[in-house]
């Protein structure tokens, strides 16, 4: 038995005294509405009301269940109102995830126009890499993420693809720093800084391949990730590293641009980062948009990502082999 229309017709009948206005009043016929009555007494076990050819009256019985009845349709209520407002994306908790390269003032940027968009949804943000990502979507232990391409895209929906060009950090001494914009070739005898190979095989091969192409094949590779630790390998090394823009040690750090450390782009934009938010196919929601249309717009602001028509498709790698 279906409860709640049950104790609808249990409390218009005890509020009106009478069938027929509280039929009226439900707009149903009174018919069914003393089936309904007759069928919650049997199931109760109790007699709800005393009937009589000219009235009706609640007995001691339904007097007693009478403010129970009343709650138990207010929280039925209140349950469906949240309910309406979770699937609305307005409340409720969304778990999304940002790479780890996506910068502060990006992130900011991020939280800032969500939370305009959804004062009462709680973003439960984390840091993690595609390949995490992707785990966590699959395992519907996150909602919506942004990740790097080319990846195994399968089971998945995605937002714009963005393009992020990547310049070169490099240290302020080095010939290349005097230049506006830097040839690959011209970093030819430094070492250079990536993240381990294991981490994105898929990345860490176009790069390399990429610089090949373009006349520079590194010294040595050296491996490192958090951004301290690679300023104080460019530092104390004769390294370069790559990023896009909003990796420039100044916005980074906080540090003037004499610090030691310079970006510059590279001439030809032979290098980006390609990334989307996306989320499993057919869990997208409000709130799953309202945190597409954020973070589009925190990175296009702040991070200078521009639209990209991808020349390759995004799934050309299985998942083994992700962006970072």
């Amino acid at each position: 038995m279906n409860l709640v229309p049950h104790l609808e017709c249990f409390v218009a009948v005890a509020e009106e005294s009478h069938f027929g206005r509280a039929a009226a009043r439900l707009g149903m016929a009174q018919p069914p509405l003393s089936q309904r009555i007759q069928r919650l007494e049997r199931e109760l076990g109790v007699r709800l009301f005393e009937r009589s050819s000219r009235r009706v009256t609640i007995t001691e019985a339904g007097t007693l269940l009478l403010a129970q009845a009343r709650e138990l349709l207010a929280g039925s209520e209140a349950f469906m109102a949240t309910a309406r407002r979770i699937r609305d994306g307005e409340t409720g908790l969304l778990r999304a995830a940002l790479t780890p390269d996506i910068a502060g003032e990006t992130v900011a940027a991020l939280l800032t126009e969500f939370q305009r968009r959804h004062l009462g949804l709680e973003l439960e943000l984390l840091e993690l890499t595609t390949a995490q990502q992707l785990a966590g979507l699959a395992a519907h232990d996150l909602d919506v993420g942004i990740v790097h391409h080319p990846c195994d895209v399968s089971g998945l929906e995605l937002g714009p693809v963005l393009r992020r060009e990547l310049g070169v950090l490099l240290p302020r001494t080095a010939t290349a720093a005097e230049l506006d914009e830097v040839p690959l070739s011209a970093l030819a005898g430094y070492d250079l800084i990536l993240f381990p190979r294991a981490d994105a095989p898929a990345l860490y091969d176009d790069l390399l391949t990429a610089c090949a192409r373009n006349g520079f094949t590194p010294a040595a590779v050296r491996h490192g990730q958090g951004s301290s630790f690679v300023h104080g390998l460019l530092l104390s090394a004769d390294a370069v590293a790559f990023g896009p823009r909003d990796t420039r040690p100044e916005q980074v750090h906080g540090r003037h641009p004499d610090s030691g450390v310079v970006w510059r782009p590279l001439a030809g934009a032979p290098l980006a980062w390609r990334h989307s938010v996306a989320w499993s196919k057919g869990r997208g929601d409000a709130a799953v948009n309202a945190f597409t249309e954020a973070a589009t717009h925190a990175l296009r602001t702040t991070a200078d990502a521009t639209s990209d028509v991808p020349s390759r498709p995004l799934y050309l790698r299985p998942a083994s082999e992700f962006w970072l």
